[in-house]
């Protein structure tokens, strides 16, 4: 039985770098639905991996890598929302699991660790998208108890192919004392209806 662990990452040397480009690289590679169109060079995923490393430093997001034997198999991550209004909500990103990996769990563990370190930063609702054929992640992201909450036909361009996207959240919690409003008139950003 392989040696399973989840890390959370505020820094990441030489080594950590290529095994986490290694894993989006070949993801891709695979067809992954993880925004890229081709497999990342290096460069780019150590760049990309300098911001978000950062945010996570700063407690605007958090960086999961799941090992196996020791070695980075899958990662994932979230980031809060970037404006005041939007501080409270975080949305998960990326989370793939290396080809040789699957069927280990990781993407349920990566997916769940992060929605617990969302719950200790006091993030009250994450959110998260995917491609509407993808439905082994919807699956999963269902069984966590993300919930559809929008889609949009045909709105991810791959080559000449078109997907649905597909937006899900999961409510955390509200601190005591917070008044839910919905779609309420009133208020501050209230318009009247126009007819």
């Amino acid at each position: 039985m392989p040696e399973i662990e989840l890390r959370w990452l505020t820094e990441a040397d030489d080594r950590l770098r290529a095994e986490i480009h290694t894993v989006v690289h070949d993801v891709v590679a695979a067809g992954g639905a993880v925004g890229y169109h081709e497999p990342p060079s290096f460069d780019r995923i150590s760049t990309w991996l300098d911001g978000v490393l950062k945010q996570t430093r700063d407690n605007n997001a958090a960086f999961a890598a799941a090992t196996v034997d020791g070695v980075v198999r899958a990662v994932g991550l979230w980031r809060r929302g970037s404006t005041a209004v939007f501080q409270h909500r975080a949305e998960i990103q990326q989370v793939m699991a290396h080809p040789s990996a699957r069927g280990l769990g990781l993407g349920k563990l990566v997916v769940q660790g992060l929605v617990d370190r969302a719950r200790e930063a006091h993030i009250e609702i994450v959110m998260l998208g995917t491609r509407g054929n993808n439905h082994g992640a919807i699956e999963l992201y269902e069984s966590i108890g993300f919930r559809e909450y929008g889609r949009m036909p045909n709105a991810i361009a791959v080559g000449n192919e078109r997907w649905d996207a597909v937006d899900m959240y999961l409510p955390l919690g509200y601190p005591e004392g917070t008044i839910l409003n919905g779609a309420k008139p009133g208020g501050l950003g209230s318009s009247p209806r126009r007819s």
